[in-house]
C-alpha cells in the first residue's frame, strides 16, 4: 500500500509505503510519529495523522498494488 499528499500547491507526494512483509517505509519530510499506518490485513490499511495542523490540510490518497 502506498499513502499520497496532495496540497493545493503542490503535486502528489509519497508519504510512506507499507507491506505484509516490512516494516513501513516513510519519505524525507514524513514520520511514524505523525503519519501512523496500521496495516493488519494484506488488504486493509489505515493511516493516522496525529496532532493536525492547518499545515496537515490536504487530499490524502491510498493506493494498492499486487506485485
Amino acid at each position: 500500500m502506498y499513502w499520497y499528499q496532495q496540497t493545493p500547491r503542490n503535486g502528489l507526494k509519497l508519504v510512506a509505503s507499507s507491506a505484509t512483509w516490512m516494516q513501513n517505509s516513510y519519505e524525507e519530510g514524513y514520520s511514524k510519529a505523525k503519519f501512523e499506518i496500521n496495516r493488519d490485513k494484506s488488504d486493509h490499511s489505515v493511516m493516522t495523522i496525529k496532532n493536525v495542523t492547518s499545515e496537515d490540510a490536504a487530499t490524502y490518497f491510498c493506493a494498492a498494488s499486487d506485485r
